[in-house]
């Protein structure tokens, strides 16, 4: 593996690093602290979309920092996922970029199935737009009624009716369904139990407008409800759409979500370890500038050696996530199942770590909205969750293991 950015990389880095410090961050205050003070809380009906992001999101277009994310030419930067990794560390370093160049979740992820797996009316229909930036997606599969971080346990339908398929179940976590311009949703449910175990599940594409389709709630995360995105809880009863509307057809749900999944976690967590690394800043500038005992806060106690160590652990993550994006290039997704879920592992829990430091140093700041610590915080601890919560990842990466010397997880069925 070779360590240097390609020419075209470096590019694109140094570019994005110039838009998110000159351009992003000096609108990014603003933009929460006008948020904070309108004070929807949870009423979605009343979240808009900031003119300030718009204008950021146009100038980015112009300027061609636009779905960087997207490995088409066509449609994007063209980057392999190697490529697109250090923008995403670049973009993880504020709140707002990853939406500004049109690389936010759930979107890149929706886009990147409908680029691989969507049918051409598909494309034209939602594809499209969702690259325009015209509209936004939601991704409905975690459910509140079954412990999800085993996804064949979904009790969510979606049963073939003669030329229909009928959608019922509830879902929540459904992130982005609060934003006014979300039209559409990926919905994954049952469709044939009696299929392979993998084989039973269907992705369908809802416009959110169809009857039937109804969102109960925003769930509030440590009492944030991430306007104008949100996180919403939305019941399906009796949704009837056309057949066309699976994605791939019935019961290739697993191998949807198996696609999806291995690139999206390279971006997530480069971005955390973009936000380790603002966190780690923020850390070390405070506890030069204020003095205790004596004593700048970092002279005191084992603060230095604390420095050290998160430092050693950011270095580390990023070289292991680089390494699973190089894999993922080379072999694909399903032979890099380790190191996916080996990074999915150790960069969130780098992130929470080095902002539970910050926030110390910080003292009474550290927990208030002064400084930004306590909304990555949140994220952190959001992190190790979604997209499969740690300790199933380290029963993949011991299942792997294991299965190296013939063995197998206790209790484990033969396969």
């Amino acid at each position: 593996m070779d360590f240097r950015h390609s020419p075209r990389c470096q590019s694109y880095v140094d570019r994005v690093r110039a838009f998110v410090t000159n351009v992003v961050r000096p609108v990014e205050l603003e933009h929460f602290q006008a948020m904070l003070d309108r004070g929807n809380g949870g009423d979605w009906t009343k979240w808009t979309v900031s003119p300030a992001i718009l204008a950021l999101k146009e100038r980015a277009r112009k300027e061609g920092l636009w779905n960087l994310f997207m490995p088409d030419p066509k449609h994007g930067a063209g980057l392999t996922t190697v490529e697109y990794a250090p923008l995403a560390e670049e973009m993880g370093r504020s709140f707002i970029a990853s939406e500004v160049f049109n690389c936010n979740a759930p979107d890149t992820g929706n886009m990147e199935v409908l680029h691989h797996f969507g049918t051409p009316e598909q494309k034209e229909r939602w594809l499209e737009p969702l690259l325009a930036g015209k509209i936004r997606s939601a991704f409905c599969m975690t459910e509140p009624d079954v412990a999800s971080s085993d996804a064949t346990n979904m009790r969510a339908t979606a049963k073939v009716e003669g030329d229909e398929v009928v959608l019922n179940g509830k879902k929540w976590w459904s992130s982005g369904i609060g934003h006014p311009n979300c039209k559409v949703a990926i919905f994954m449910g049952l469709t044939d139990p009696a299929a392979n175990r993998h084989s039973q599940h269907s992705m369908v594409l809802v416009p959110l407008d169809t009857k039937g389709v109804t969102i109960k709630r925003m769930l509030p995360v440590f009492g944030m409800y991430d306007e104008p995105f949100g996180h919403g809880e939305v019941w399906f009863e009796n949704v009837r759409l056309p057949k066309s509307a699976f994605i791939a057809g019935p019961g290739r749900g697993f191998e949807i979500a198996q696609s999806r999944l291995g690139p999206g976690r390279i971006h997530h967590c480069m971005r955390a370890i973009g936000a380790a690394e603002v966190a780690l800043q923020m850390l070390i500038e405070r506890g030069l500038s204020r003095v205790a005992f004596g004593k700048p806060l970092v002279n005191l106690g084992a603060n230095r050696e604390r420095i050290a160590d998160m430092r050693i652990a950011i270095d580390q993550a990023r070289l292991l996530t680089m390494y699973a994006a190089w894999k993922i290039d080379e072999v694909g997704a399903l032979a890099a199942l380790t190191e996916i879920s080996a990074i999915k592992v150790v960069a969130p829990n780098v992130l929470q770590h080095v902002i539970d430091e910050a926030i110390q140093i910080h003292g009474g700041a550290g927990v208030s909205h002064d400084v930004p610590l306590t909304a990555l915080y949140s994220h952190a601890r959001v992190l190790r969750i979604v997209d499969g919560p740690d300790a199933v990842h380290r029963g993949v990466i011991a299942r792997v293991e294991l299965a190296k010397y013939g063995g197998r997880m206790p209790g484990e069925p033969r396969s």
